[in-house]
């Protein structure tokens, strides 16, 4: 046991470490120069001189290698730099647009893992039936659905054209609401971006919950179950459901990583003030220092939850230590 775990662990560190120097590489790479957003719109006016001194007071003249010891030193010691376009420590913009973030994925998540398990297992239970043809084939086609083209449309539909939700932000920013106004107003901007990642992530839980049911339907115990003389809504959920959860435990912490990921592209569509739409503004804005934090946050969060999956499992399936 402990051994497998001391693997796992070894593997996520270098993993880390990987993702960390592509963390520095890629911001580099990318086509053109954060100078107008150091310097400001006097930009074009500016001397040599002074754009060599704005470029060596955010240490970007320096050697990459160089450059790239001090930032693995900075995040050793959680220290991420200022924002270039904010003018703001880069921990402090994150924290302001992290619960923002959590909300709409976990809000999403709770909704699209309870319908995967429900449905998922009526489906397992009616294998063969219309309507587990039915449902198999709606979550395949929502599976193979991209995120930004599912917004694009609910805000057409739903935004524009019937004009039931507000279709960008996470609250009304001219009106001064408190107590459960605001709540309300929070949770209607929440609805179509919720929609979306719901709709993305749903699939998962769905073809895993039913694969399940079907493997867990032939044992044993639910045989055992039905001679008995049970009610089938016993059979059910009693015997069949519970054991079938194990395989979705993990999909669930894996789903938490991919949402917080995926949710770059649907706060993006809706203009929603989390984390994802913070990296889509600092891109547009060269703003290397911040893109750096974002996307080790985003790499902290797939890379927390995928090694919570492979820890967790374990310990509620002991057969996979063995089998390794």
């Amino acid at each position: 046991m402990t051994g497998f775990f001391g693997g796992k662990v070894a593997q996520y560190a270098l993993v880390l470490f990987v993702t960390i120097t592509l963390n520095f590489l890629l911001p580099r790479l990318m086509p053109g120069s954060p100078l107008a957003y150091l310097a400001g719109e006097d930009v074009g006016a500016m001397s040599a001189q002074d754009r060599a001194r704005v470029i060596s007071d955010a240490g970007l003249d320096r050697p990459p290698f160089e450059q790239y010891l001090t930032y693995l030193g900075n995040v050793v010691r959680g220290e991420f730099g200022y924002s270039f376009q904010q003018k703001k420590p880069i921990g402090t913009i994150l924290l302001d647009r992290l619960p923002w973030t959590l909300l709409l994925t976990g809000t999403a998540l709770l909704i699209s893992t309870s319908l995967g398990i429900v449905l998922g297992a009526i489906a397992g239970w009616r294998r063969g039936r219309r309507t587990d043809l039915a449902a198999l084939a709606v979550f395949i086609f929502l599976e193979s659905l991209p995120g930004f083209w599912v917004g694009m449309i609910l805000v057409a539909v739903f935004g524009v054209q019937l004009g039931l939700f507000p279709t960008f932000g996470a609250r009304d920013a001219f009106a001064r609401l408190t107590g459960v106004d605001y709540w309300v107003d929070v949770g209607k901007h929440l609805v179509l971006p919720g929609i979306t990642l719901v709709a993305i992530t749903v699939s998962a839980t769905f073809l895993t919950m039913r694969y399940s049911m079907l493997s867990v339907l032939g044992e044993d115990y639910v045989t055992v179950a039905r001679a008995k003389g049970l009610a089938e809504p016993q059979v059910l959920f009693r015997h069949a459901v519970r054991n079938a959860l194990l395989p979705v435990a993990t999909v669930f912490l894996l789903n938490v990583g991919q949402a917080v990921a995926g949710a770059t592209v649907i706060e993006t569509v809706f203009s929603y003030p989390g984390v994802g739409r913070l990296m889509y503004e600092a891109v547009l804005a060269r703003d290397y220092p911040l893109l750096q934090g974002g996307f080790l946050m985003i790499t902290l969060s797939v890379l927390a939850a995928n090694m919570l999956a492979d820890l967790v499992y374990p310990l509620l399936d002991p057969r996979v230590v063995k089998r390794d």
